[in-house]
């Protein structure tokens, strides 16, 4: 007969989604949050409940510390990748699009614009702006003052304010832009794909070394509609133009394309849209470390609450 979890097993999986949510926001990689929780139930079986008052609190702050712990560690590495670093993509279940701001806080941008803070300026910025922590609350956390808090608080939003999209589509004008560009891009026509692209537009590849793809940013509309328009008549990673498939999924909250062939994914694609519908910055990820989360079809729920 199998024994039903105990209790402080039912606790943490009662706030498990949340600690990914938090540690994924921070880490930037499913990988490495998926890491971070583990490495918090460890520490969850093993604390003196007595000195626990509020689990869920408890246990953000100790995912918090360790996906910190984590991002300095990574953040070393990552000054020696090839070419751009591009955070792991997800697959999400809806609900993160549910409300604009859990949506706008996953989406594959944000996620970029926060790769520029300092690893506890992204803590602190998470757990204030997205999951509505207290400053007490965050200094635990991250184990500094209430005050040092508030100044990088402080400091970290008005970075992200400065560097954030100015325009977050609603989701039925991204989904059509994209259901869009997909026919544009597997059909070759050039002609839509330039009507779909702002002037400026900017294309971020992520190969990471292991597959080719353009190490620096490729810019100007016409050059990013002749990169896609190429699809059905290049071979792409072993990929024949017959065997590749593309499908719409949801990514990071909001819709986007996952490129396979010859059963492996080979790339997602991800859209940033201006006030007119256009699109302004594509995030294309190709490294296959960072494809796993996606090819093994788990949905995430990246909700704040």
């Amino acid at each position: 007969m199998t024994r039903p979890p105990d209790a402080d097993e039912q606790v943490f999986h009662r706030h498990r989604n949340l600690l990914f949510s938090v540690a994924y926001r921070i880490l930037g990689s499913a990988a490495d949050a998926e890491d971070a929780v583990q490495d918090a139930w460890i520490r969850w079986s093993s604390a003196d409940r007595a000195q626990v008052a509020d689990p869920k609190a408890y246990l953000a702050r100790i995912v918090s510390n360790l996906a910190v712990q984590r991002l300095r560690s990574a953040r070393q590495q990552r000054e020696t990748y090839v070419g751009p670093w591009l955070p792991e993509p997800v697959l999400t279940d809806g609900d993160a699009a549910d409300a604009v701001t859990d949506a706008e806080s996953v989406s594959m941008a944000m996620l970029v614009v926060l790769e520029t803070l300092s690893p506890l300026e992204r803590a602190v910025f998470v757990l204030r702006e997205v999951f509505d922590f207290s400053h007490a609350e965050i200094a635990a956390a991250v184990e500094r003052s209430e005050a040092a808090v508030r100044q990088t608080a402080h400091r970290a939003r008005e970075h992200v304010r400065r560097q954030r999209p100015r325009f977050t589509a609603d989701r039925s004008q991204q989904r059509g832009v994209t259901e869009r560009f997909l026919a544009a891009a597997t059909g070759g026509d050039l002609n839509t794909l330039l009507e779909l692209l702002s002037p400026d537009v900017t294309l971020w590849t992520d190969g990471g070394g292991k597959v080719r793809q353009a190490l620096r940013p490729i810019r100007g509309a016409e050059t990013v509609a002749g990169w896609f328009a190429a699809i059905g008549t290049v071979t792409y990673q072993g990929v024949q133009p017959h065997d590749m498939r593309a499908v719409l999924v949801e990514i990071n909250g909001a819709p986007a394309l996952v490129f396979s062939g010859v059963g492996r994914v080979v790339a997602t694609v991800c859209f940033d849209l201006d006030a007119d519908g256009r699109i302004t910055t594509i995030h294309t990820v190709a490294n296959p470390d960072k494809l796993h989360a996606v090819a093994d079809g788990t949905t995430h729920h990246l909700a704040t609450r």
